[in-house]
């Protein structure tokens, strides 16, 4: 993949975002910033026409525009079919590191039958359980707890405070940002003659390849077998994730959702803030659900829902609409009450 040292001119930057170039090849270019505060040798982007003022005052030495700008193009610019996906793979590029293995810092404590490679950077005051398995250019920062059994592959990034619990099980490239817990026991009891009996969570949690967990997220652990989180999904802060449930692939969970237990979740389904999932439900792939929707039946795939309780989203709109109007549709109810007793 090209890197920050390949991507400094303007022509290489158009061949890595297959873009139509608009202007010099050998330009410089050390950077990406906003309209407002790039520089001559950085490049900046537009989504659409409406950052029309925007653009022309911007110091930027070149722009990413939509292949439809419908503008006069008077500086350097690079044409692309979707500019924000543009941005986010050219950011990554110029911020990409190469791994840096430091090792395992002496403040670590490790417990017994670990199999950690040497290719790693442990930072102080981790502790590491026994039966840990950690691949390579896996990097750990500090204060973060590895039960007993867990398993890490490859390229992952785990940074300060975060808990993983005991037989939790990691995918390569994953990332997980500080304070989360995975694998803390289900929400699970049962109505005792004399008070709540807990039932023993003796599941696991998994996390395939290439997931981003935010900060301060807990997933817990299957009540039997386990709880799974499918490639390619990204969760944002806050989300809590019962025990038991099964989120597909490629996914968004926007922060403060909250899924309960056993809740199956489909492909490239879409979840809104704070948007509240019931328990043993399942959500189609491609779902969308829109922000501070409660969920509490069976969506089918590729349907959009709104409201609490959630309803198809057109629906919700006139239901919205509706809720608006309801102190005048009350008044006038009451005058044709009178009217009436009249």
């Amino acid at each position: 993949m090209a890197t920050e040292h390949t991507l400094n001119t303007l022509g290489k930057i158009a061949s890595f975002l297959q873009g139509e170039l608009k202007g010099p090849e050998d330009l410089s270019i050390t950077g990406i910033q906003a309209l407002n505060r790039a520089g001559p040798q950085e490049i900046s982007f537009a989504v659409n026409p409406s950052y029309k003022e925007a653009v022309e005052a911007s110091q930027a030495g070149a722009v990413i525009l939509p292949q439809t700008w419908p503008y006069p193009i008077s500086r350097p610019a690079i044409l692309v079919k979707d500019v924000y996906l543009a941005y986010a793979m050219l950011a990554a590029a110029l911020n990409a590191r190469e791994f840096c293995a430091q090792g395992i810092a002496e403040q670590v404590t490790v417990g017994h039958n670990c199999h950690i490679s040497p290719e790693v950077t442990i930072l102080p005051h981790v502790y590491i359980g026994n039966d840990v398995t950690i691949g390579n250019r896996v990097t750990i920062h500090s204060f973060t707890y590895i039960g007993d059994g867990v398993t890490i592959e490859d390229g992952v990034t785990i940074h300060a405070n975060v808990t993983l619990y005991a037989g939790t099980h990691i995918g390569q490239n994953v990332i997980i940002h500080a304070g989360a817990v995975i694998g803390s026991d289900g929400f699970g009891y049962a109505q005792g003659p004399s008070g709540h009996v807990k039932i023993p969570q003796t599941g696991r949690v998994v996390i395939e390849d290439d997931v981003e967990i935010g900060a301060n997220t807990t997933i817990d652990r299957a009540t039997f077998g386990e709880t799974r989180i499918g490639h390619g999904t990204k969760i944002d802060n806050l989300v809590q994730i019962g025990h038991n449930v099964q989120i597909g692939p490629h996914c968004i969970l926007v922060a403060q959702v909250g899924i309960a237990g056993s809740a199956r979740i489909g492909a490239g389904v879409m979840i809104g803030g704070q948007a509240g999932i019931a328990g043993h439900i399942e959500l189609g792939d491609g779902v969308k659900v829109a922000a501070q929707s409660g969920v509490a039946k069976d969506v089918p795939a590729k349907e959009t829902v709104s409201g609490s309780p959630a309803m198809p989203h057109r629906l919700w709109l006139r239901v919205a609409s509706l809720l608006k109007k309801l102190p005048e549709m009350e008044a006038g109810l009451r005058r044709l009450q009178e009217k009436w007793k009249e």
